[in-house]
């Protein structure tokens, strides 16, 4: 990188020498106007360097003015990376706000399957208890069909159930 930047430079330079000697060496295209017949504000009004950069003592105008271009270049990119910067920072947030949202979802996901797996337990018994009620049932209709489709018996048909007897009272004597 440092390399680069270096190269970069160097390039810089060897131009600015090639554009300062080719304005040495070119024919004035028209006759030169005095100094004092071009106002302020015809000319631009040039924009302040930044406040890290100063000329050199022995800077023409040509590399003053490429120096300045440059810098003022670099500057506009710097305050572009200090904007994405900014532009990361809230992505940052708005990335936290989600995770956030995400981890109070997944406990409210959490405890719906708990509440599911509760209400699976609660039906699983209920089958279960239905199925033995159901089992119960069966089979004592299963007896009683045998007790009812039984063969007729002369004990059964002829001996009474006994019951109990209750002594007769002697009448409170």
């Amino acid at each position: 990188m440092a390399q680069q930047v270096a190269a970069q430079v160097a390039d810089i330079i060897d131009l600015e020498r090639e554009i300062e000697a080719q304005v040495r060496n070119s024919p004035p295209i028209r006759e030169q106007r005095p100094l004092n017949i071009a106002s302020a504000a015809v000319r631009a009004p040039t924009p302040s360097i930044p406040d890290y950069v100063e000329h050199c003592e022995g800077a023409t105008e040509i590399g003053k003015l490429s120096a300045e271009a440059v810098v003022r270049e670099y500057e506009a990119a710097a305050k572009d990376i200090e904007a994405m910067g900014a532009e990361l920072i809230e992505r940052v947030k708005q990335c936290e706000a989600m995770t956030r949202d995400a981890l109070a979802v997944t406990d409210e996901l959490r405890e719906t399957a708990e509440r599911y797996r509760d209400e699976a337990k609660r039906v699983f018994l209920q089958i279960e208890d239905c199925s033995l009620v159901t089992a119960e049932v069966r089979k004592i209709c299963t007896e009683l069909k045998e007790k009812i489709a039984g063969p007729a018996t002369i004990d059964r048909v002829l001996k009474p159930k006994k019951v109990k007897s209750v002594p007769p009272s002697d009448g409170g004597s």
